[in-house]
């Protein structure tokens, strides 16, 4: 820069260009010849897994009451003997379309209890009315089972395959080729890392041939698990019994964001007993 005006400057010496001043020596120098203040550079960004984890705190859905009856005396009682019971009693985070082991008592089994593997395809009831079904394949039968979540006859819960599904309910599984309700009764756990996000499977079923038990195509059940192959002119037909109106109103939408807080800290006390 200073050969293009015809001189070679020192070592050490500053350039002088319009609003700026450099040194050649490699460092910034401000207009009065001083260096410019020392900045330390940024911090590196530390993730602890600890607190995600207790960032993506799962609440089991029976702990919720149901729409009007936000804080009864009946959920409350109920709530109490249901955390008395799973400090005995190891129930792990589950979602509709995980795949589970459950060992329960049968007083006619050899060893007088059973064990069953299969997907959870439903979840219902509120408080110790809390349920979940299981459904698997055995010898080309479809076999379902319907646990209560708090029985003292279930003697262990293993979770054989933490996902979600892309609906809330699998029972159109039912209509569903045998295939995807077909599980190894010796099936090893899947390992998963503690802080990881639940994995949502994006499987498309396909469907045995009419008739099924519902008519899943239409709009009110808002099925995305399933790969549709009916005619064009059935789907069309399906598409009359929607009703676009629901999704504006406000009195459906039921916030429980307030109600889980609460709940989430008395559980939070109550298990740190």
């Amino acid at each position: 820069m200073a050969a293009a005006c015809g001189r070679l400057a020192p070592r050490g010496a500053a350039i002088a260009l319009p609003g700026r001043c450099f040194s050649l020596s490699g460092y910034r120098v401000s207009s009065d010849g001083k260096p410019p203040k020392f900045q330390p550079p940024p911090k590196p960004v530390i993730i602890d897994r600890k607190t995600q984890k207790e960032e993506r705190r799962f609440l089991s859905p029976e702990f919720i009451p149901p729409r009007g009856r936000t804080d009864p005396l009946k959920y409350y009682i109920e709530r109490k003997d249901m955390i008395q019971r799973r400090k005995v009693f190891n129930i792990p985070e589950f979602y509709v379309g995980s795949v589970l082991a459950v060992t329960s008592a049968d007083p006619y089994a050899s060893d007088k209890s059973k064990r069953f593997v299969g997907i959870c395809i439903q979840r219902g009831g509120k408080g110790l009315g809390a349920t979940f079904v299981l459904r698997n394949v055995v010898e080309d039968q479809g076999v379902e089972i319907c646990y209560e979540l708090y029985s003292p006859r279930i003697q262990a819960i293993e979770v054989l395959k933490l996902e979600k599904r892309l609906d809330e309910n699998l029972m159109y599984l039912r209509d569903a080729l045998p295939e995807y309700s077909t599980f190894d009764v010796n099936m090893k756990p899947v390992p998963r890392m503690d802080h990881e996000e639940i994995p949502v499977n994006k499987l498309q079923v396909r469907m045995k041939p009419k008739p099924w038990s519902k008519r899943w195509e239409r709009p009110k059940y808002n099925i995305k698990g399933i790969k549709f192959e009916l005619p064009e002119h059935k789907m069309k037909a399906a598409q009359k019994w929607s009703q676009p109106w629901l999704e504006f109103d406000m009195l459906r939408e039921y916030d429980t964001s307030k109600i889980e807080e609460k709940i989430w800290k008395e559980l939070s006390e109550e298990l740190e007993k």
